[in-house]
């Protein structure tokens, strides 16, 4: 006799292998579905970041668990990757090599990478995307802890590009090394910000041991992995591509920390229904200058969400502001602000209308 323990798990994986041949089903009828539409597309772009936007927040909002809302949406993103690798591979730049929090923004935004393009900088993604080289392009644009990127700031300002989409990363440091104490390290190598995220840490867990900025914390793990009295600080897929152990976690100074990148593209994107625009101005040198100039916002209803302030690079004490504000470009509160501010301003570039960050 069978015990009954036993009995009911099988029923419960004979259950499971029968959603498993639903699925598969479903997904295949998702997958013609969505080659219909390509078909009908007309040579437009095949990624569409308003619309995924839309699935996602849709299926988001009636997910009953317990699946978590961060399962859900990097399955349907996923879903939506194998999708439109029917139509095209897509190709997609970062700043490298693999292991980067800019490669996991890019992954997270995508569903996955069927043609990843590693860039030694941002301003080579930038040029990959610009020359058609590649289709989009993932840059870092802020840090909660340690703030705006300015090169890629004065890349968007002077570059042709439109902002498509943006990722919110959650960034968790870790110290990773072939050593395995880390009374044994005489130097931590990762990039600046990085090292700047995780000062305290650093001063209080290896107050004697060297910290030496490079290029990105990829490349620090593969400066770790040639040397077991070094560390680097990094993410956990970092370590698993240059083989090295896991000393400590979860180092970064302040736990919501979190990195903000931006999808660029040669194109623009349509609304989604909740969306952000961001823009670069310049005022005129006169007092009370930069109020009038973000007075038109107010007086539409349009709420700012960020201002940074930047050399113009065109003359001395003379600045550029980034502004992000709620809305689409083509909402008619955003249009009627958009108006009177090129009526004020001195420069003005709308840098592009994008979906709002889904996490």
């Amino acid at each position: 006799m069978i015990p009954m323990s036993e009995e009911r798990l099988k029923q419960l994986r004979d259950r499971i292998d029968a959603i498993d041949d639903e699925l598969l089903a479903l997904l295949n009828q998702r997958a013609q579905l969505a080659r219909d539409i390509g078909s009908l597309k007309n040579d437009g772009p095949i990624y569409r970041p308003e619309r995924e936007a839309q699935i996602l927040r849709r299926v988001l909002a009636s997910n009953p668990g317990p699946l978590s809302g961060e399962a859900v949406a990097a399955i349907f993103r996923s879903v939506m990757s194998q999708c439109r690798a029917l139509e095209k591979q897509l190709t997609v730049a970062f700043l490298g090599p693999l292991g980067t929090y800019s490669e996991e923004a890019a992954l997270k935004q995508f569903g996955g990478l069927s043609s990843p393009v590693q860039c030694a900088s941002i301003d080579e993604v930038f040029r990959a995307v610009e020359s058609g080289q590649v289709d989009y392009g993932v840059v870092p644009v802020e840090n909660s802890t340690e703030g705006a990127i300015g090169r890629t700031l004065d890349l968007l300002l002077a570059g042709t590009l439109s902002i498509c989409g943006e990722v919110a990363l959650p960034v968790h440091h870790n110290l990773l090394s072939r050593a395995v104490d880390k009374a044994a390290l005489q130097r931590v190598y990762a990039h600046a910000q990085s090292l700047a995220q995780c000062h305290e840490w650093l001063n209080l867990n290896l107050p004697g041991v060297a910290r030496q900025a490079v290029a990105s914390n990829a490349e620090a793990a593969r400066l770790a992995a040639d040397d077991d009295r070094v560390a680097a600080i990094a993410s956990r897929r970092a370590g698993e591509l240059f083989g090295l152990g896991l000393l400590a976690e979860n180092i970064e100074d302040d736990p919501r920390n979190t990195t903000r990148f931006l999808v660029l593209a040669n194109h623009d994107v349509a609304p989604s229904g909740k969306d952000k625009t961001s823009l670069a101005m310049s005022a005129r040198n006169v007092p009370g200058a930069v109020v009038q100039l973000l007075s038109p916002l107010a007086e539409n209803g349009v709420s700012m969400t960020k201002l940074e302030s930047r050399p113009s690079h065109t003359g001395m004490w003379e600045y550029v502001f980034f502004v992000d504000i709620e809305g689409h470009r083509s909402d008619a509160p955003v249009a009627r602000a958009l108006a009177q501010i090129e009526q004020k301003a001195t420069f003005l570039k709308v840098l592009g209308s994008y979906p709002v960050a889904i996490p």
